[in-house]
């Protein structure tokens, strides 16, 4: 290695890292997407908290949801965080109104990181990690990770694991909280669990994808197709038109 070789391959894996911060910020929202998840429920627990209002707890929830939608939509800003934020508080207002215990405002949400841990896992074990399947399409590279970049896949199984286990280790937290806890205390303990587990799956899988090999484009490889049989088709129609005139010549 030359010392010109050093500060390309350098600029190349810093220009690979930044990538890779700007895709898993662009796939999970950002610090954006991480207030519109904290903010809900952080509403709902502090007004039960002062007055146990039931419904008032929920009914402000829902509304500050509904609101960051809004707010999403007057900017043309992608609305995906917000809007399955809505759907989330619209689903714990049905359960808690249903239920009249106000904890049941939480239930589907757990029912939901139960459900993709349990995900994460299985479909890594199937070869198929589902954190690949989430940042293939960000990255530009699809599908071609699991037949044509192992290096990748692995990077991606090493992150559906990470994600997957960390998800399940909140669950094992929460559900016996759910049951044993009062709903004030169980609210302030979701709260606090809302971030700091997101925060370190993202990190590590910022740091799997890091050190893995680049992702294969396959939309610029498309358009390189497209753009090679264009040329060959315009060199051939050359090649025929320049026959014609010599025999008619």
């Amino acid at each position: 290695m030359t010392s010109l070789d050093k500060p390309t391959e350098d600029t190349q894996q810093d220009d690979a890292r930044a990538v890779t911060e700007a895709a898993l910020f662009e796939a999970f929202g950002g610090v954006r997407g991480m207030v519109e998840t904290v903010m809900p429920g952080l509403l709902f627990v502090t007004i039960f908290t002062i007055n146990k209002d039931l419904h008032m707890a929920a009914i402000a929830a829902l509304v500050v949801s509904v609101i960051l939608v809004v707010v999403r939509l007057a900017m043309k800003d992608t609305v995906k965080h917000a809007f399955s934020g809505v759907f989330g508080v619209a689903f714990g207002v049905v359960f808690a109104m249903m239920t009249g215990n106000a904890k049941d405002f939480y239930l589907p949400g757990m029912l939901y990181t139960l459900g993709l841990g349990l995900a994460y896992i299985i479909t890594t074990l199937c070869g198929v990690p589902l954190i690949g399947l989430i940042l293939g399409p960000v990255f530009k590279e699809n599908l071609s990770w699991r037949t044509r970049n192992p290096g990748r896949k692995a990077a991606y199984a090493k992150a559906s694991y990470a994600w997957g286990l960390i998800l399940l280790a909140k669950c094992a937290i929460l559900f016996p909280l759910y049951w044993w806890a009062d709903t004030t205390q169980f609210g302030w303990v979701l709260v606090a669990l809302k971030i700091p587990p997101f925060l370190l799956a993202v990190w590590l899988t910022w740091v799997f994808l890091a050190k893995a090999p680049a992702p294969i484009d396959v939309f610029a490889e498309l358009e390189a197709k497209e753009k090679a049989e264009e040329e060959r088709k315009a060199a051939a129609a050359a090649d025929a038109d320049g026959g014609r005139h010599r025999r008619e010549g």
